[in-house]
């Protein structure tokens, strides 16, 4: 079998790349990333083989190869997230003028969307997490037709795309005076947070930096609260490897771009989630969204 060094023209259709690699001579058999690929992409490109190709030459490779080509970014790809991850921090610091109880979760998001198209944005990164009172309990709680309560938590977590790449950070607000338990429940999840920031490091394996963040919800008894992992990779698509997680033995890499993400659920009561976006270097992380993560109280 001989290998081809295949140039891939930006644009170009997959179904003329693979023609193309089935035209080169000593070419015998192309592989594909299964992970990537849909079943209608592999039909259409056995399609327009020659009928003495279609059943050998394309082959699944023995590992998934995009995602990881895409883990490390280089110098292009980090100053956009950086420009992404700013904006989204801006975003942020205008909202605050924004919030006010009664108005809707959805005026929020709204507010969030209209003012990133402003700004340039191409996209909002995923649909925006607008979540207050005891729907802030809901890791997830897309924006809905609920009032912002005149006391209580307000999470939002959302993101921007520009150049193509994504950005990502969450931060909670309290609406009102806050009670001592829940000031305190606010700082445990900092502490997790910063604790979770300080671990990164390349050669850091992802399962420890989410034990650094894990641990310290642990000791304040919160750690059944915390029901999702630490982080994730971020850049052309918001959830990219690696994954921030319990046990997960991938050693960070200087240029990956992750998550730090934990928080505390507690179910008809509140929720609170801290974020930030890191770039990991040789010797630790770079913080990416260096808004404020003190409690602020509106």
């Amino acid at each position: 079998m001989t290998a081809a060094r295949v140039e891939i023209v930006s644009g170009a259709p997959s179904v003329a790349a693979v023609q193309w690699l089935a035209a080169q001579p000593g070419v015998d058999a192309a592989g594909f990333d299964a992970s990537r690929a849909t079943v209608a992409e592999l039909a259409q490109w056995k399609a327009a083989l020659p009928a003495h190709l279609r059943r050998a030459f394309l082959s699944v490779l023995p590992a998934p190869m995009v995602e990881q080509l895409r883990c490390v970014k280089d110098e292009d790809e980090l100053a956009l997230i950086i420009e992404a991850a700013l904006a989204g921090c801006k975003l942020f610091e205008h909202v605050l003028s924004y919030i006010r109880p009664g108005l809707r979760e959805i005026d929020v998001a709204a507010e969030l969307e209209y003012q990133a198209r402003l700004m340039g944005a191409e996209a909002m990164s995923f649909e925006t997490i607008v979540a207050s009172g005891v729907r802030s309990a809901l890791p997830h709680g897309r924006a809905t037709s609920a009032l912002l309560p005149r006391r209580g938590f307000v999470t939002m977590d959302f993101g921007i795309i520009l150049g193509g790449y994504c950005s990502d950070m969450t931060r909670t607000v309290y609406l009102g005076k806050p009670k001592a338990e829940e000031r305190h429940t606010y700082n445990a999840v900092l502490e997790a947070q910063e604790a979770g920031l300080a671990a990164v490091s390349a050669g850091v394996s992802c399962g420890e930096v989410d034990e650094a963040a894990r641990s310290v919800l642990r000791r304040e008894g919160l750690a059944e609260a915390f029901s999702h992992s630490t982080g994730h990779g971020v850049g052309l698509e918001i959830h990219e490897p690696p994954r921030i997680g319990a046990g997960q033995m991938t050693r960070l890499r200087a240029g990956m771009v992750i998550t730090i993400e934990p928080g505390v659920y507690l179910a008809g009561q509140y929720g609170i989630r801290i974020e930030d976006m890191v770039a990991v270097t040789p010797s630790g992380g770079q913080v990416l969204t260096p808004a404020t993560k003190a409690l602020i109280e509106l």
